[in-house]
């Protein structure tokens, strides 16, 4: 038969009480009674029954995470953010994947009720609305990278704006008066901020020079179309943008691959920049320029934040009510793939980028 926490109150001779404070981490346990239980749980080889527990505490010691993807580098090190700092909690993760519209964004959302005490979204379609017409009022709620939060909803973000117009300025250190961008999805706030710092700096920087924004989904094989045209346009003696700006690094990766598969040099022919600075950037060739967004940083704080709603949940407010919008800090890397600096020209080098810079 299973251990039971009467079995491990009885073998530590205290009250079922006192084991049931330490199993929800109650303050008012010494930490000499609390060594002495969870002890003898070890030796019993005591699992807690989550579903008793979570009918006397009205928690599952569960969080939900909501991610437009799981493929990825970036989205494998958001989750190995979030699943750090849940784990150093005790909390365990359900995660689900979003491919679809709104719909679907919805039916995922739905399904988290009940089973979860707090959610982390990221998804295109989390405005106040949806989340309101799709969630409990009282569920504590984090969104990240959304231009939802600050108002109902907490958030963690970078500044998106200021970091795509501080890669503009590097390149134009650099001496490129031409600067092409492949951008995101359409409908994705990250990218729509970066795309919007693009051209700003563009307007700001090169009056003179025309925008040429190529469409692009954070995927590689969109980089690489991108960069097989460009390819093109060189053969066929078209001139094209001295610099290309991807709005993420897998956009940028598959460019550099499809020019250096027809023989274009990086960064001799065309400069490349991405943005996120994913594991890989610095171990491709050329080491890539990029923008350095703390992904697991920012992860791991996003589920700090959601702890601290869960833990306030009981209050008599909304348990989304501390909707403050958090942004970290980037970092502008700059490496061999954006080319030398012009004579004189300012090292943006390890550049820190903070909310408010550049714009």
């Amino acid at each position: 038969m299973a251990v039971t926490i009467k079995d491990v109150a009885q073998a530590a001779n205290v009250s079922v009480a006192s084991v049931s404070r330490v199993l929800n981490g109650h303050a008012t346990v010494t930490e000499e009674t609390r060594a002495h239980i969870l002890a003898i749980m070890k030796q019993l080889r005591y699992v807690p029954h989550v579903g008793a527990r979570s009918l006397s505490t009205s928690l599952t010691s569960t969080v939900g995470v909501l991610l437009p993807d799981l493929y990825g580098e970036y989205f494998s090190e958001m989750i190995r953010g979030i699943d750090g700092a849940a784990r150093s909690r005790g909390l365990h993760l359900l995660v689900a994947s979003l491919h679809g519209g709104a719909d679907e964004a919805a039916t995922a959302l739905r399904t988290m009720r009940g089973r979860v005490d707090g959610l982390l979204v990221m998804s295109p379609h989390a405005d106040a609305a949806f989340l309101s017409d799709n969630l409990p009022e009282r569920l504590p709620i984090v969104l990240l990278n959304s231009g939802a939060g600050g108002g109902s909803y907490a958030s963690v973000s970078i500044d998106n704006y200021s970091a795509a117009y501080a890669m503009v300025e590097h390149l134009t250190a650099c001496g490129h008066r031409s600067i092409g961008f492949i951008s995101g999805p359409a409908a994705n706030f990250e990218a729509q901020e970066r795309l919007r710092g693009y051209r700003a700096a563009l307007a700001a920087l090169l009056p003179e020079a025309r925008e040429e924004v190529h469409e692009g989904d954070f995927t590689e094989e969109a980089g690489a179309r991108v960069g097989a045209a460009l390819a093109r346009r060189m053969a066929g003696k078209k001139r094209p943008p001295r610099a290309l700006f991807a709005a993420n690094d897998m956009m940028a990766i598959g460019a550099r691959l499809a020019l250096q598969d027809a023989g274009v040099d990086v960064p001799g022919d065309i400069a490349l920049a991405g943005f996120d600075d994913i594991p890989v950037a610095r171990y491709v060739t050329p080491a890539l320029t990029t923008v350095r967004v703390p992904i697991a940083g920012m992860g791991a704080r996003a589920l700090d934040r959601l702890a601290g709603l869960i833990g306030c949940r009981s209050d008599v407010n909304n348990g989304n009510s501390s909707g403050a919008a958090e942004t970290l800090d980037a970092q502008l890397v700059v490496r061999a793939s954006s080319g030398p600096l012009v004579p004189n020209a300012p090292d943006a080098s390890h550049r820190i980028l903070q909310k408010g810079d550049g714009s």
